[in-house]
């Protein structure tokens, strides 16, 4: 008789229960992969981390010339060049761990069919590499405050609350998005104009003020709208004030689709392997 040979797959009980543990007891594989991607996306680049600086710079160059001198938008009284700064924050870190995410699945397709840990951790980890670039693109805009005399209220406290929204919505549509290019390898084409209609349809380059009363509800049904504009309430107070109603529509549905997201992520999550 032949010999044969046989592998052997020890897998981990998948309940809903463990399941949600064993992010907790995996997460030094989602500060590994976090790190490894920070090394790997500037170690062969010329320049480093000067990319994450040189990239908003000139999309704050380009669109202050275009909406603030040409289109001559209206700037609720702060310089434009911090106005585009201050939308530019929320929005990159947004397109950067989305694209990040998207074909983050693909690029370690070797894991997912070697070893049992939570999916979600790989998507995931992309957000500690956009936030990265938010901080140092945080920085140029505090340098820009200093440089306008440009000092903030005491509504700059809750930065942070609109970040975490930023989060939940990058999160949401970084799953989904992560899910499905595992299937259809076709949307690693559609991501990026995915990315790049999104920034002209967000107010990146110019304020929400600008939009007609008819069309608001409508405009608003793009999550992060509320991001963008909560970000430049926190920095600029009256001069860019919120619209709670608005605010309102893109936290639910930023929530939404934060949930969906999981969901349907952990629906596909079955068959990355065999897809893989």
């Amino acid at each position: 008789m032949s010999e044969q040979e046989f592998d052997i797959v020890l897998e981990h009980k998948r309940s809903v229960a463990n399941y949600w543990k064993d992010l907790w007891k995996f997460r030094g594989l989602f500060y590994f992969l976090s790190w490894r991607d920070i090394l790997v996306r500037y170690k062969q680049t010329a320049i480093g981390i000067a990319w994450s600086i040189i990239r908003p710079l000139v999309t704050m160059v380009i669109f202050t010339i275009i909406f603030g001198k040409l289109a001559k938008l209206p700037d609720g009284g702060v310089p434009y060049v911090l106005l585009v700064c201050a939308g530019m924050l929320p929005w990159q870190f947004f397109a950067n761990a989305f694209s990040e995410a998207s074909n983050s699945l693909v690029a370690n397709s070797s894991m997912l069919s070697k070893v049992y840990f939570p999916r979600l951790i790989i998507p995931a980890s992309s957000v500690i590499v956009a936030l990265i670039d938010f901080c140092i693109s945080l920085g140029i805009l505090i340098v820009l405050m200093i440089w306008y005399r440009f000092v903030p209220g005491p509504q700059i406290l809750f930065l942070p609350v609109f970040l975490l929204l930023a989060i939940f919505v990058t999160l949401g549509a970084g799953f989904w998005i992560a899910a499905l290019n595992v299937k259809y390898r076709d949307f690693r084409y559609v991501v990026p104009f995915i990315v790049q209609f999104g920034l002209y349809v967000s107010p990146v380059g110019f304020t929400s003020a600008v939009i007609p009363e008819k069309l608001r509800i409508l405009y608003y049904l793009n999550p992060m709208v509320g991001v963008i504009d909560g970000f430049r309430w926190c920095i600029f107070g009256g001069n860019c004030p919120l619209n709670f109603t608005g605010l309102t529509i893109s936290v639910v549905l930023s929530l939404v689709l934060f949930i969906y997201g999981i969901y349907f992520f952990r629906k596909m999550e079955r068959s990355f392997a065999d897809i893989i």
